[in-house]
């Protein structure tokens, strides 16, 4: 068809003219020339970045302690139920008040902090948009998560700080052991017949939150064995011949062809956050090598995540990429290096840190998704987080 087309062209263009122009003139295209990025950063050269994000997230903040905004902020996410939207500002206000928590104490930081765990604990519990929008999860997840963290902080464990923690991290656990699906996990969409225990789970979703549940049986709240054993049995079986997880457990394998979601490159995320749960629930089958495995591939497939960041359209980049998994990806990078042994982790993470200086805009802010006051939140969070995990 081709050479057809150009055979034409050849006959009916005058030899020596190009065409006359149709429309709106478009102007020479311009080679483009991006920054260079350093292969490795030092925790001292990422120390701008790092306090340009914090004084950021800090500026953000509403006078009553939360982040963003409970309703569409930004018309690129129309659609969702009303509902959704104030789930995605609970989800992304938890990362918020985690990274608050895990940054150097001052005076200014430790008002924002109390302020942040006071509108977390506070604000109404999220609920479900609708049959199959069942977004309230990213909030009960990364609630719950946040919670358990905060308790587990000499600052948080005593007092009616502790209580409110405790009392809002068990209504979490209550709703995320109401909701988990019948193959053991959890996720933010439902598929037909709809009931209250959902049919659909993720690799991710469950990986996240699963070190959390563990934690929450250790400390005696009503988790029985076999919830978390039904949870790590699912993240388990969504691992892959060479180290990719699935996006979701399937009696078989879903892999169409060479450029599909479930291969390593679609995978980056997945793979760092099922490696660290795993190991922090116990599971031996993820040695040191599986997570050098991982993190080596996280590095040489990296320009797939680097294409998919900021396209507004979810799983629009190659291997189905999202752009909202970029900075999910690297916090738990990060968290998974730090479960290698001491004298290695500092090689891995100055690998890392320029994946994270180099998206940051000139407020100190980052998105990896679009301008929504969540995205904005969540990724601002996850940066300063996997920076941290990195100097502490």
């Amino acid at each position: 068809m081709l050479p057809t087309l150009l055979c034409w062209a050849a006959c009916v263009l005058p030899q020596g003219e190009d065409p006359a122009p149709v429309g709106r003139v478009l102007p020479a295209a311009q080679p483009v020339v991006s920054r260079e990025v350093p292969k490795t950063l030092s925790g001292e050269e990422i120390h701008d970045s790092h306090k340009r994000a914090i004084d950021s997230l800090l500026g953000r903040q509403n006078p009553d302690g939360s982040w963003g905004a409970g309703a569409p902020d930004c018309v690129l996410e129309l659609g969702f139920a009303l509902e959704t939207y104030y789930s995605w500002q609970v989800g992304a206000h938890a990362l918020g008040t985690m990274a608050l928590a895990a940054i150097p104490e001052t005076p200014e930081r430790r008002i924002a902090l109390d302020r942040a765990i006071h509108w977390l604990c506070t604000t109404r519990p999220s609920t479900r948009g609708s049959d199959w929008d069942n977004d309230r999860v990213w909030s009960t997840l990364y609630g719950f998560v946040a919670c358990m963290e905060l308790l587990d902080d000499k600052r948080f464990q005593e007092g009616p700080t502790a209580e409110a923690l405790t009392s809002r991290g068990k209504k979490f656990l209550a709703s995320l052991l109401a909701h988990q699906s019948d193959m053991g996990g959890w996720a933010y969409y439902d598929d037909p017949p709809y009931d209250r225990m959902p049919t659909w789970a993720t690799s991710f979703c469950t990986a996240l939150v699963l070190p959390s549940m563990v934690r929450a049986e250790q400390r005696g709240w009503l988790v029985e064995k076999k919830v978390n054993q039904r949870a790590l049995s699912y993240v388990a079986r969504c691992e892959l011949p060479g180290g990719a997880y699935e996006y979701d457990l399937n009696p078989r394998v879903r892999i169409g062809g060479i450029e599909h979601i479930n291969r390593m490159e679609g995978s980056l995320g997945r793979t760092q956050v099922g490696n660290w749960a795993r190991i922090q629930a116990g599971d031996r089958h993820v040695t040191p090598d599986v997570v050098r495995e991982g993190l080596a591939a996280l590095f040489r497939h990296h320009g797939f995540l680097d294409h998919a960041r900021t396209r507004p359209v979810p799983h629009e980049g190659f291997h189905a990429n999202a752009g909202y998994f970029y900075y999910f990806a690297h916090y738990y990078a990060a968290k998974v290096i730090n479960t290698l042994p001491k004298e290695e982790r500092e090689e891995w993470h100055a690998q890392l840190r320029p994946q994270i200086t180099k998206t940051q805009w000139k407020d100190g802010s980052m998105s990896d998704f679009m301008d929504a006051g969540y995205a904005i939140t969540s990724a601002t969070a996850f940066a300063i987080l996997t920076l941290e995990a990195g100097l502490r």
